[in-house]
C-alpha cells in the first residue's frame, strides 16, 4: 500500500482505503509479456482466460467481456429479451445491472430480499411473476450465495431465463455448488474492489454452446469478420476484453486460493474485534452455505439506528481517514426508477437493510492495528449517533 492513498469517490488522501489490489511481481510480469508482444486487443490470452475461468466454475464456455453490466446486456439481447418483457431482480444490487435491463428495452421488476443474506428472495420473486416475465437476475450479495436451489426451481417452473450475478462472490460456495454454476448464464466482474482486480473486465459463463456462440458474436467483431457476409447481420456491442486485462486476470486466477485465504485472514481479524460490539450485526452466513468470500466487510446496524444516524457514522469514520461507504443505494429509489412509479415503502426489507449497511475497508493489506482502529472508531461513532444498542 502506498504512503498516500486516494479515495475512489472524491480524490482526497486517505489513511485506510476501502480496497487495495493484492498484486504481485508475477502480475506485473504477466502484463509486461503482453506489452512486449504484438497483440493488445483480443487474442490468445483472452481465450486462455475464458477456458480457465469456465473450468473454475465447472462450466462449458466462457466469454470475456468489458464488464459484467455489458455481459448482462449481451446475454439479455442474445436471449431475445427486450421491449414488452419483464425481468425480476433485486434493488439491493450493483446499479449497472438494473440499468442494463433498461438498456435492453425490458422492464425491471424489483422483488424484495432475504433479510439475513441480502440476496433476492425466491418466495418474493414468485409473487412478481406474470405472463410477461422472461428472466430472473439474482446476485450473491457481498459474496454470500443466494438460495440457488429455490431460485432454480422457480425459474424452471415458469420457464424463465435464470441469470446469476456473481460479480461480488468469486470463490464462494453454496452446498449445492460453487457460485457461477447455477444460472443459465453467470456473470463476473473484474473491477475494483473484487478479489480478481483488473480495473475493468468481466466474464460470462454458460453450458449452452449455441447461446455462447451468439453472445460471442454480439460482444465484438474481429478483423476476420470484415470479409464475412453473415457477421454483419447483428450489430455488435463493441465490448471485448483486451490482452492486458486478460493477462492480469489470468495471473490472479492462477493463485486465487492464496488471494482468498489472505482475505479470509482479514475477515477473521474483523470477526474477532466485532465480537464485543453489541450495536453491530457482523456478516451473516447461512447454514446452507459452505464458504463465503466477502466482497467487502459489510456490517449491519441494529433497527434503533436510522438512515441519518448511519450517515453520521460514515461521516465520523471519514473524518478519521477511513474510507467507508453505504453498501447499497436501493435501485428502486433512484431517479430513473422513481420516474417509473417505484417509491419508498415498496420493498420493506431492502430499504431496512440498505439504510443500515456499512461497507468497511476489506483487502489483504490491512494490518491488525488498522482493523482494531476501524472497529474502535466505529464503536465511538455509533455511540456519538445516540442510537443505543441493536435490536434486530
Amino acid at each position: 500500500m502506498s504512503a498516500e492513498v486516494v479515495s475512489i469517490a472524491d480524490g482526497e488522501p486517505l489513511q485506510i482505503p476501502l480496497c487495495d489490489p493484492d498484486l504481485t511481481q508475477e502480475d506485473l510480469e504477466a502484463v509486461n509479456v503482453v506489452l512486449c508482444g504484438d497483440r493488445l486487443g483480443e487474442g490468445p490470452t483472452v481465450e486462455t482466460l475464458e477456458r480457465a475461468f469456465a473450468d473454475h466454475c465447472g462450466r462449458a464456455k466462457g466469454i470475456a467481456v468489458a464488464s459484467a453490466a455489458m455481459g448482462l446486456l449481451i446475454a439479455l439481447t442474445a436471449k431475445g429479451i427486450g421491449p414488452g418483457d419483464e425481468v425480476i431482480l433485486s434493488a439491493h444490487s450493483f446499479r449497472e445491472l438494473g440499468h442494463a435491463v433498461l438498456r435492453s428495452g425490458a422492464t425491471p421488476v424489483f422483488a424484495d430480499i432475504d433479510y439475513w443474506s441480502g440476496c433476492l428472495s425466491a418466495i418474493k420473486s414468485a409473487a412478481k411473476v406474470t405472463d410477461k416475465t422472461r428472466a430472473i437476475i439474482a446476485g450473491n450479495a457481498a459474496g454470500h450465495p443466494a438460495d440457488w436451489p429455490a431460485l432454480r426451481a422457480l425459474a424452471d417452473e415458469h420457464s424463465l431465463f435464470l441469470i446469476e450475478d456473481s460479480s461480488e462472490a468469486i470463490g464462494s460456495r453454496h452446498k449445492a455448488g460453487i457460485v457461477g454454476s447455477f444460472g443459465d448464464v453467470a456473470l463476473f466482474d473484474f473491477a475494483q474492489p473484487g478479489v480478481i482486480c483488473c480495473g475493468e473486465g468481466g466474464m460470462i459463463v454458460t453450458d449452452d454452446a449455441t447461446l455462447a456462440m451468439t453472445m460471442r458474436r454480439m460482444r465484438a467483431r474481429t478483423l476476420g469478420d470484415r470479409a464475412s457476409v453473415s457477421a454483419g447481420v447483428d450489430a455488435p456491442f463493441g465490448a471485448p476484453m483486451g490482452e492486458l486485462t486478460a493477462a492480469l486476470a489470468l495471473s490472479q486466477l492462477s493463485r486465487l486460493d492464496v488471494l482468498l485465504e489472505r482475505r479470509r485472514g482479514v475477515q477473521a481479524m474483523y470477526d474477532g474485534f466485532m465480537q464485543s460490539f453489541e450495536g453491530i450485526k457482523p456478516p451473516y452466513v447461512s447454514p446452507d452455505v459452505e464458504a463465503v468470500h466477502w466482497f467487502l466487510y459489510v456490517v449491519h446496524l441494529g433497527t434503533r439506528f436510522s438512515k441519518s444516524s448511519r450517515d453520521a457514522i460514515l461521516e465520523d469514520l471519514r473524518t478519521e481517514a477511513i474510507e467507508v461507504h453505504a453498501y447499497s443505494s436501493p435501485l428502486h429509489l433512484q431517479r430513473v426508477y422513481r420516474e417509473r412509479g417505484w417509491t419508498r415503502g415498496d420493498l420493506f426489507v431492502t430499504e431496512k437493510v440498505a439504510d443500515r449497511a456499512i461497507a468497511l475497508p476489506f483487502h489483504a493489506h490491512l494490518t491488525p492495528e488498522q482493523i482494531a482502529f476501524i472497529v474502535a472508531r466505529l464503536k465511538d461513532a455509533s455511540i456519538n449517533s445516540g442510537a443505543g444498542a441493536a435490536i434486530y
